[in-house]
């Protein structure tokens, strides 16, 4: 087999249809686009959504939600994954490298879930209430820097 020999199957490949080209084509006179109408003429088109002046259906549905802008920059962390991290000292740095929190995280707060069995120190990660009283009561301490 030649490179300069290489041709589509068979049938693969149809001819592109040539609208407006007379009686004979099957696509004359209206070239497939009907009698009158807005779509029947020559930049006849709207943009998408329009319904003909009717309020549009993105319109007459109400908002919902809300999708915050920080959300990539917030972590949270339970009490359990805390327990099995292998250092007694824990930072933002620590849980990064430990995969426990995404790279981009510019704040980490410690939640009350799971429980924690051993001393922890906390250094520059807040904690809730409950998860802050659960790791004192372990024997461990939270240092907001």
């Amino acid at each position: 087999m030649q490179l300069n020999t290489i041709q589509p199957g068979e049938g693969s490949r149809h001819a592109r249809k040539r609208v407006g080209r007379g009686i004979g084509s099957g696509l004359g006179k209206t070239a497939g686009r009907g009698h009158k109408g807005q779509k029947s003429r020559a930049g006849g088109f709207h943009k998408v959504g329009f319904e003909g002046g009717q309020m549009p259906l993105a319109r007459r549905l109400p908002k919902r939600g809300f999708v915050s802008l920080g959300r990539d920059f917030k972590a949270e962390v339970s009490l359990t994954a805390l327990d099995r991290l292998p250092i007694d000292t824990v930072d933002m740095l620590a849980l990064k490298q430990a995969g426990v929190v995404p790279q981009l995280a510019k704040t980490v707060k410690v939640i009350l879930s799971g429980r924690i069995e051993r001393a922890v120190k906390l250094v520059g990660i807040g904690a809730t209430k409950g998860a802050r009283a659960a790791i004192e009561a372990a024997g461990g301490s939270v240092a907001e820097a």
